[in-house]
């Protein structure tokens, strides 16, 4: 169960990265958290920008776990940083799996479901106060 565990948290961190080279113009930067003894993994994806600013942009977890027949699942959580939204993708162990093809659609439902930046409308609280007050003179 571990091995696997932390063999699919590899694989799609590696689909991920190669999804998507160079995230605006910077590069990954990823975390990877393991409890074997509970079954669970995090894998953290930020971005370092090209001014060296890092910007969180979610995380993949996953839970392991037998099912009461004793078959292998695993359970990929998909969030992302400034969004409420989530979504479950469920593996289920059969001879016939190929876990790297789980892991690629797995990193794709995550950079498919990223939220869209939406530009912020200028406003007074954008714009320092002595502009504020220089456009009011």
């Amino acid at each position: 169960m571990s091995n696997r565990l932390l063999s699919l948290l590899t694989e799609i961190e590696h689909a991920v990265i190669a999804a998507e080279a160079a995230p605006a113009g910077g590069r990954w930067n990823t975390q990877r958290l393991i409890n074997f003894n509970q079954g669970l993994a995090r894998l953290t994806l930020a971005v370092y920008s090209v001014a060296e600013l890092v910007e969180t942009r979610g995380a993949i977890l996953l839970q392991s776990f037998t099912l009461a027949d004793g078959s292998l699942c695993l359970k990929a959580n998909l969030s992302w940083a400034g969004s409420e939204n989530t979504s479950a993708y469920a593996i289920y162990a059969k001879p016939e799996i190929n876990w790297r093809n789980e892991a690629n659609q797995i990193a794709l439902k995550w950079i498919e479901g990223k939220p869209a930046l939406t530009e912020v409308a200028p406003s007074a609280e954008n714009f320092p106060v002595d502009s504020a007050l220089a456009a009011t003179a």
